[in-house]
């Protein structure tokens, strides 16, 4: 895996977060300033529930132009050896199947898929990303999900 291109398709992704957002804020407002949203009487709400609508897409693209700040600073890490923000790794389950996890600032649950290989961002706040920080090649880490516990075993760290 190569963890530039990586990178790049990560950059697509969040850059079409972005788009999709403005484009939602942007729906949104223009609904909420439109003529048929004037409330026409005291219980005609549609024009309010509108600029809710709209004010929540904005900051949307906010929290998106934030989350493209926090991966621009981290892309050109080094590559320690140990599981840091800005680690693309690869598990292995006991049935020796691979997923590939980047451990990114923000943007948890973003995927990208590079030829046929899904990864997944993790955040350092989520069980896993908790687990995983600090980690070295052959280390274990589990994770119980429900009532069911799930090991897997660090094979790559890039």
């Amino acid at each position: 895996m190569n963890k530039a291109h990586v990178t790049e398709h990560l950059r697509f992704a969040l850059d079409e977060q972005l788009n999709t957002a403005k484009i939602a804020a942007q729906t949104a407002h223009d609904t909420a300033t439109h003529e048929e949203s004037i409330a026409e009487t005291q219980y005609d709400t549609l024009g309010l529930e509108a600029a809710y609508l709209a004010q929540g897409h904005a900051e949307r693209v906010n929290e998106c132009y934030k989350e493209i700040q926090l991966f621009e600073a981290i892309y050109n890490e080094p590559v320690t050896g140990t599981v840091v923000i800005s680690s693309l790794v690869c598990l292995e389950d006991d049935a020796s199947t691979q997923k590939w996890f980047y451990l990114g600032p923000a943007a948890g649950g973003l995927t990208v898929d590079i030829k046929g290989t899904t990864i997944q961002v993790l955040t350092s706040g989520a069980p896993l990303g908790q687990q995983l920080l600090g980690k070295q090649v052959d280390d274990e880490v589990s994770l119980t999900l429900g009532d069911l516990k799930h090991s897997y075993d660090v094979v790559e760290v890039l």
